[in-house]
């Protein structure tokens, strides 16, 4: 079965950061830089800076992963703004 598109591994190429409800914020300031919400990421879109975990709003579909795995709760869902 092909892709809907017919091309495999073009998530790069198609932003779909506008279908989420919620999004991932980050409170730096309590960050540990553990990494689980980067290893956790089913988009890979949360990166980790020298900052702290950084989302990638383009591709982050808002499913909550990362604030769930998250040990220090640093990452919260809101409600997307439109």
């Amino acid at each position: 079965m092909k892709p809907a598109n017919g091309k495999c591994g073009t998530s790069m190429e198609n932003k779909t950061g506008n279908w989420r409800s919620e999004k991932p914020v980050v409170d730096q300031s309590k960050c540990i830089k553990c990494g689980q919400c980067t290893l956790n990421c089913p988009d890979g879109c949360i990166f980790q800076t020298p900052e702290g975990a950084e989302p990638n709003y383009d591709y982050c579909k808002g499913c909550g992963i990362c604030a769930n795995v998250c040990p220090v709760k640093c990452i919260k869902m809101v409600v997307e703004e439109k």
